[in-house]
């Protein structure tokens, strides 16, 4: 019994979306249809005959609609099993129709606790209970009822019935969306749920469901034989997947990886923060009081790694920041920022190096960090962490060494310690003058990214300060940094020879910060 005719459908809805346009279609294929509440309504309203399902039950709605379906007219009709007898008889004595069609979205929960100032009870209104109830009905007995849950179905539901009724493939993908449907509808109420908990929510339950949804399906992932796409799990505010794009080609799986990064390290600099993401690793980050000076020291930290980089910002980016970055001979694949000013627009998207080519994000008011939790998936499963996004408390930092860092210096260290958290580890870097000059990360030894960083920096080593992810195992790399002319050191401490390191530093007047906190990054 693959092809089923399909008889009889009801339909309950939130999203009237394409509704009339399916309804029209049914009724021409001789479908009878029945209908709740505004659903039967909004049918009546197309000239489309409809029965409404209390004169079916004989049982009115009640309760402002809380209780409208759950009847077992209803789910009799859904649940038999065509091809038992005993159900078929059993619901001929009853007088039970059998429903081989179910179109029902679910109330918009989602959507309504999104928005400012709605209160707990208007939350609860909109759980839906009767919906996912048709929904799971509909989709366990796909081998004889077809099951919609999105208007995006409709059009090959409709022609399926008009050539005769629906195949077992389409019930049975039809009912595997379901699933996934009352599924997500679940998990947001839960997060919902865990969020009015505040403070006393489980950091890690026993259960976790992460309700995504597709935000897009991407040419490819990292890697042109990888398919892709990108979800969003629903979180408003200023990030990437809410950005809007002011030009530019559609993104890619690294651009988006990449986009994320910038903006993220660009909105934990002070001032005006500019940083400049290649492999999502930061090759340039620079504060300023102005983001022209600020975008112009990030760019300079690594001119030849900028090429093709991803730019992030935290502030608007006006016609003088635009200017920079419209310097003949660099090429940039997409700049992140909370706002574009019209100039800076025109100049990025009219001059001839640019046109439609660089991708804009205007991603909104820059957002505090969140606590949040970060997943990461391993084979068998998945691990969890809160994200490495709480802010440091600087009155924990200690001097460890005899030489004491002037305020200027430890601002130096503020701003290398911002960057540090954001390289992959083994990760070092050297900043000078509030800019990235050297950053060495990804490196199995400790030491040799240190020893990279310094490369990178060259002479702008010179009075400039160090910052480590993790402690040095061995003095040997405060030696290199103090060979290099670095002025100062900052890193979590903790090893078994801080001592040594300590001595490393006093012996060649270097002011070290212990930091109490580690920031590894893999």
């Amino acid at each position: 019994m693959d092809t089923i005719s399909v008889k009889r459908a009801l339909i309950s809805v939130s999203d009237k979306s394409g509704l009339d346009e399916l309804g029209k279609a049914l009724a021409a294929a001789g479908v009878e249809i029945y209908s709740t509440g505004g659903t039967a309504k909004f049918l009546a309203e197309q000239g489309i005959e409809v029965i409404d399902i209390s004169a079916y039950t004989g049982f009115p709605e009640m309760m402002d609609g809380r209780l409208k379906t759950l009847h077992p007219k209803v789910f009799g009709g859904i649940l038999c099993r065509h091809d038992r007898d005993d159900d078929m008889q059993g619901i001929a004595e009853h007088g039970i129709n059998s429903f081989e069609l179910v179109v029902v979205n679910l109330y918009p929960f989602e959507q309504t606790v999104a928005r400012d100032g709605v209160t707990m009870r208007e939350a609860i209104e909109q759980i839906d209970i009767g919906g996912p109830s048709l929904v799971r009905a509909a989709a366990k007995n796909h081998k004889f009822a077809a099951i919609a849950t999105s208007p995006s179905q409709y059009a090959e539901i409709s022609n399926a019935i008009a050539s005769g009724g629906t195949s077992f493939e389409l019930r049975q993908r039809l009912a595997a969306d379901a699933f996934r449907h009352t599924a997500s509808y679940d998990s947001a109420i839960s997060v919902y749920f865990d969020k009015q908990l505040g403070d006393k929510i489980e950091t890690f339950p026993e259960r976790l469901s992460i309700s995504l949804k597709r935000h897009a399906t991407l040419r490819y992932g990292e890697n042109p034989h990888q398919q892709a796409a990108v979800y969003s799990d629903g979180s408003t505010g200023a990030n990437v997947l809410n950005a809007k794009q002011l030009n530019g080609k559609e993104l890619s799986y690294n651009n988006l990886l990449d986009l994320d990064a910038a903006f993220n390290i660009a909105k934990s600099l002070p001032n005006a923060g500019a940083a400049v993401i290649k492999h999502n690793n930061p090759c340039g980050a620079a504060s300023s009081d102005r983001l022209a000076d600020a975008a112009q020291k990030a760019m300079d930290g690594d001119p030849v790694s900028a090429f093709g980089s991803i730019i992030g910002f935290n502030q608007t980016v006006d016609a003088a920041t635009a200017e920079v970055l419209s310097t003949p001979g660099l090429f940039i694949e997409a700049i992140a920022a909370p706002a574009f000013e019209p100039a800076a627009v025109e100049i990025l998207t009219t001059k001839p190096k640019w046109k439609a080519n660089v991708r804009l994000m205007e991603v909104g008011a820059v957002d505090p960090f969140l606590v949040k939790r970060s997943f990461r998936q391993i084979d068998g499963g998945m691990l969890a962490q809160d994200s490495d996004t709480l802010g440091d408390i600087y009155d924990e930092w200690q001097v460890v060494t005899e030489a004491q860092p002037d305020d200027e210096l430890v601002k130096e260290l503020r701003f290398a310690w911002a960057v540090v958290r954001h390289v992959k580890s083994n990760a070092i870097v050297i900043t000078r003058d509030q800019a990235l000059w050297g950053a060495g990360a990804g490196q199995m030894s400790r030491v040799d990214s240190v020893e990279i960083s310094i490369s990178k920096a060259g002479e702008k080593t010179q009075g400039a300060v160090l910052a480590s992810d993790a402690f040095f195992p061995f003095p040997d790399s405060i030696e290199r940094a103090a060979a290099a002319g670095i002025a100062a050191v900052i890193q979590p401490g903790g090893s078994k020879r801080d001592n040594e390191v300590i001595e490393a530093c006093n012996k060649h007047g270097l002011p070290m910060i212990f930091t109490g906190r580690r920031h590894f990054r893999h």
